[in-house]
């Protein structure tokens, strides 16, 4: 019996938000294991919360719930929805985008609306803004303690109809790759790029070889350099940037040692386009 609620908001741990998550969590079921994916997401910042979801939820085992609450609409007409991924987790989430990129990537068999009016803390149903506590924590813990079915969540929607980011694909030309920065390795300042393994492999570039780096800012050139493309970083030495293939099989350049995203000042977003092209 499942027993693993793992929680993910933009909440912060700066004030009692996510301990009140927990708490009800606990009180459904003293005995449930709640862990946190991160409470860093940066306010209101959907994409990131659906990015870190990809990062994460494919590798806790079957049956996990997650708990997601980056919901600048709550108190709207937004729906509130639990989907069953292929993959086995179940991930509660207001329909809002947050489920994009395991849409995408991983997969969903079957998505259910929750019907916010039972599915709820008890005593709840004046609060309109802290939904993270009245309606995901408590019902997240109810389906990681088998409480309640995942049929009995609500009425099936189909999965085609939730709402969905921008998500563009990189392209191939003839002898160079061009995607977007995707986002950040925050802690070390790595840039994460949507150019696959697979797509960046059809260049030619092999390790070792030299790779011309051009990253822009709309139409402004912010980093043009010619970077080894390595295993890891021990290929680059103290301060030297190095291209890579990231731990969800995606390029990313970084620096050994160093902050890329700060020494260059380099941001995500859809505005953001890097381009890679073996070295003459």
């Amino acid at each position: 019996m499942n027993r693993l609620l793992v929680l993910q908001s933009d909440f912060g741990l700066g004030d009692g938000a996510v301990s009140a998550m927990y708490g009800v969590a606990l009180s459904v079921n003293p005995d449930l294991t709640i862990s946190n994916l991160t409470h860093e997401i940066p306010p209101f910042h959907i994409w990131e919360a659906s990015y870190r979801l990809l990062q994460t939820v494919p590798y806790w085992p079957i049956g996990t719930v997650f708990v997601s609450v980056v919901d600048p609409g709550v108190g709207s007409k937004r729906k509130s929805i639990i989907a069953k991924l292929t993959t086995g987790q179940f991930v509660i989430t207001p329909d809002n985008g947050t489920l994009t990129h395991l849409l995408k990537v991983v997969g969903v068999t079957e998505v259910r609306e929750l019907d916010e009016t039972k599915n709820r803390l008890p005593y709840s149903s004046e609060s309109y803004t802290f939904h993270g506590r009245d309606i995901y924590a408590f019902t997240g813990a109810r389906v990681a303690s088998s409480l309640i079915s995942f049929e009995g969540l609500g009425r099936p929607i189909n999965a085609n109809n939730l709402v969905q980011l921008q998500v563009d694909e990189a392209t191939l030309s003839k002898d160079s790759v061009i995607g977007r920065i995707d986002i950040l390795d925050i802690r070390f300042g790595n840039v994460w790029t949507n150019i696959s393994r697979g797509l960046f492999k059809q260049t030619g570039i092999v390790y070792g070889d030299l790779v011309e780096v051009i990253i822009k800012h709309g139409n402004t050139v912010i980093y043009q350099q010619t970077v080894c493309f390595g295993r890891s970083f021990a290929d680059a030495t103290l301060g030297q940037d190095v291209l890579y293939v990231n731990s969800l099989d995606y390029v990313a350049i970084g620096t050994n040692q160093r902050s890329f995203a700060e020494v260059y000042k380099v941001d995500t977003g859809s505005d953001w386009m890097i381009t890679l092209r073996l070295s003459d």
